[in-house]
């Protein structure tokens, strides 16, 4: 396996395959490449950074001791520089730089030099994606003569980071609610439940267990550490009997899975509201509406004391001396002349409001381009800071999820501000270190405030200064150094012990991703369980003696791997990918997903499975568990 990459996703990479997969790994790297931290890095830091993730991640090799991979450190990836790291004898490439134009560039050079290759390309861009997996899996089939499609096995991969991170880290803002994996057509949807009460009233078990929390207490957090029972951490996958005996613990279930499709459509003008709402105030429609109330009682009026047989010749004369374009009523009964001037004088107060509403109507579509700023009333909001590209694709899940939010960003040019001006989120442009900003934002009447701009400290800072101001909020961080992140999670769950503190990596949300598609399966997404991870994966039960010819029942693996899913749509019809979109060609595609599972079904060879595992539990069914070999020449 070989990683290419510039900053600390692919050094998290390197360990995942390593750790948990046990591969033969080599890291290409720019010179002077340190993730992120200031000053030159030498291989020797690397691999211990490596090594240190590995031991954190990993189980126990069966002879106690782990590879580390070969670093390799070049100003540039040329053919050569691939070509020295062993890309003609390898079976996959990851290519994770930041720079897409990079990415894209070097696997255009590798697929020509190993057409066999197994490509994975962090790309940001979604549509671009899709061509480039077409065109490089195109370019394979057509390199190698007679290669049949199917073997590719998922020959080209596009994946982000972005979207690989984001339903958790926009899950985390809402504690106690969802956590979201969804993969574009597929959504699914894992709930935290708190532990029965003290009457013995259980909760909703939901369609399976997925976790059991190591907290005894009702803190969806879940602690750090050991619980009462000496468990360290949280146990994943448990089965029925464990789950049974675990009293007191919070749990992690499958509640329910949708598609896309159902999500709400983005909201328009504004987010709430009629049409005429959005163009005019309350206050003038009020006055609008009073003066035609004026109107309609001086034609009543008219009707009753005039000659006039008809009402709609009544309401006619009543809008010619509105308009002050009738007859004067010189001589007619004094009725009539009264009702004149108070139709003249409603017409006097009527051009000021029609003014002010053809000014607001102008004013209102000259501000729709423009970002709106928080509502006075608003409250039980999420403050979300930064709109990068971690930033933007958390929004987009936020407004799916029909969440309020008030954006915070310092650059007027960043890549979520047209977005955020599309949705009419209130944004707010500003230094969120400095004073006043955060308060623009509504932080004391918030619900939850996610700290994600790509500097730890600056996220740190906001987490602080909100929790000085609002001490119950809850705070989700992004922070990219997993010690610290441990470290400020820990000292804020010490200092705030009934609010909810959670800490993000986005490399390691990321990295399983990523590492099972190197390893040639489709993963559907991950969800983080305190700090530990729960990877969804399709795969197909051919080939593998751990599913195939096996009940559900027997299929299943505590602590490792359970079957959540069958896909009994036929080969032919089934569609390649469980993570791209369904075809909207007007056809009707059976529905082949099963969720609700007869435990004593028999797993067949043309079937296909959406299984929940651990990493580990994953890297053992697909045979990647560790083996004792020895170390070859170049390591």
């Amino acid at each position: 396996m070989i990683v290419c990459g510039d900053d600390a996703l692919a050094e998290r990479l390197a360990a995942e395959l390593t750790g948990v997969y046990r591969e033969r790994v080599t890291l290409v790297v720019p010179a002077g490449h340190r993730a992120g931290r200031t000053g030159p890095a030498r291989p020797a830091t690397m691999l211990g950074r490596i090594q240190a993730v590995v031991n954190r991640t990993a189980a126990p090799a069966a002879d106690g001791a782990s590879d580390a991979p070969r670093v390799i450190e070049a100003p540039e990836l040329t053919e050569a520089v691939l070509t020295e790291a062993g890309l003609r004898e390898a079976a996959a490439l990851a290519l994770v730089h930041d720079d897409d134009e990079t990415n894209i560039r070097t696997a255009l050079a590798a697929r020509r030099l190993n057409p066999r290759l197994r490509l994975v390309i962090r790309l940001y861009n979604r549509k671009l994606g899709q061509h480039l997996e077409e065109l490089l899996d195109q370019a394979a089939v057509l390199a190698v003569p007679g290669l049949d499609p199917e073997a590719l096995d998922s020959s080209t991969t596009v994946l982000s980071d972005a979207d690989t991170a984001a339903p958790a880290l926009a899950a985390t803002a809402v504690a106690g609610t969802s956590k979201v994996i969804q993969a574009d057509g597929l959504l699914l949807r894992a709930v935290e439940r708190t532990p029965p009460g003290p009457h013995g009233a259980t909760a909703d078990p939901g369609l399976c267990t997925l976790a059991l929390l190591s907290s005894t207490t009702n803190d969806p957090a879940g602690a750090e550490g050991s619980d009462a029972s000496g468990r360290e951490g949280p146990l994943l996958l448990p089965d029925d009997a464990t789950v049974a005996a675990s009293t007191g613990h919070g749990t992690v279930v499958l509640e329910a899975v949708t598609h896309s499709a159902t999500a709400p459509p983005p909201r328009r003008l504004t987010a709430r509201g009629a049409p005429l709402g959005s163009l005019f105030s309350r206050r003038l429609r009020w006055s609008l509406a009073g003066l035609m109330a004026c109107v309609l009682a001086l034609a009543v009026a008219t009707w009753l004391t005039s000659e006039q047989k008809h009402p709609l010749h009544a309401g006619y004369l009543t809008l010619l001396d509105l308009f002050a374009i009738n007859d004067p009523a010189i001589g007619e009964p004094t009725a009539r002349q009264v009702l004149q001037l108070l139709a003249g004088l409603a017409g006097l107060l009527l051009l000021p409001v029609l003014l002010a509403a053809v000014l607001e109507a102008l004013g209102t579509f000259r501000t729709a381009a423009a970002l709106r700023r928080p509502p006075r009333g608003l409250s039980g909001h999420v403050v979300l800071l930064g709109l990068g590209k971690i930033g933007t694709r958390v929004l987009t899940r936020l407004n799916e999820l029909d969440i309020p939010v008030v954006c915070v960003e310092e650059d007027p040019e960043a890549r979520g501000i047209p977005l955020a001006r599309r949705l009419r989120v209130p944004t707010v442009i500003g230094d969120v270190t400095q004073e006043g900003v955060l308060e623009a934002a509504k932080i004391h009447r918030a619900h939850a405030l996610l700290a994600l701009t790509s500097i730890d400290t600056t996220n740190l800072e906001a987490a602080l200064y909100a929790r000085s101001v609002k001490p119950d909020l809850t705070v989700a961080l992004r922070l990219d150094d997993d010690e610290f992140a441990t470290a400020v999670h820990r000292t804020l769950r010490a200092v705030h012990p009934h609010a909810l503190s959670r800490s993000r990596s986005v490399s390691t949300l990321a990295a399983p991703a990523f590492a099972g598609a190197m390893m040639g399966r489709q993963i559907l997404g991950a969800i983080p369980v305190e700090r530990r991870m729960l990877v969804f994966a399709a795969l197909n039960v051919a080939g593998h003696p751990h599913l195939e010819g096996r009940t559900i029942t027997e299929s299943f693996r505590a602590g490792a791997w359970r079957v959540i899913a069958l896909d009994t749509t036929e080969p032919d019809d089934r569609l390649p990918d469980l993570a791209a979109n369904p075809p909207h060609d007007g056809t009707d595609r059976p529905a082949g997903l099963i969720w609700d599972l007869h435990p004593g079904y028999v797993l067949r060879p043309q079937d296909r499975v959406v299984l929940a595992a651990t990493r580990q539990g994953l890297a053992q069914l697909l045979g990647r568990q560790p083996q004792p070999r020895a170390r070859t020449s170049d390591r």
